[in-house]
């Protein structure tokens, strides 16, 4: 990978990872209501769920952050990230405005899978600590 295909990798990745660890620290720190929603959402063992969420998040971003394992943590957090679409945001179920906020929801996971999936098909890039480095 170029110095320019490297520069742009590690601040995708770094945009990437924001989310999911911010998204992440946040269920941490109000476990109670991260269990609380994954219970709405009809998930069995709520709090088992919402551990490997956080799991997910927080760890994925901040091994996506740092350049290791990139491509398995990408490839995990992907698949994750489809998944809530069907488990959460699962719009064709719904109606009105509650579809179309979903919709929405959905379709900026499937784009933020698809980032995933770059970072899993091209790897980090040379701005990385881990194996795998391009």
């Amino acid at each position: 990978m170029s110095a320019f295909s490297s520069f742009f990798a590690f601040f995708a990745r770094i945009f990437l990872a924001v989310l999911f660890v911010m998204s992440g620290w946040a269920k941490l720190t109000g476990f109670e209501g991260t269990v609380g929603y994954v219970a709405s959402n009809g998930l069995p063992v709520p709090q088992l769920f919402a551990a490997l969420t956080i799991l997910v998040e927080l760890g994925g971003g901040i091994l996506l952050i740092l350049g290791l394992f990139s491509r398995l943590a990408a490839f995990i957090m992907a698949g994750f990230t489809l998944l809530t679409i069907v488990i959460v945001h699962h719009f064709w179920t719904m109606a009105d405005a509650e579809m179309q906020m979903n919709q929405l929801m959905a379709m900026k996971n499937l784009a933020i899978a698809g980032g995933l999936l770059m970072v899993t098909a091209f790897g980090p890039g040379a701005w990385a600590v881990g194996p795998g480095r391009d």
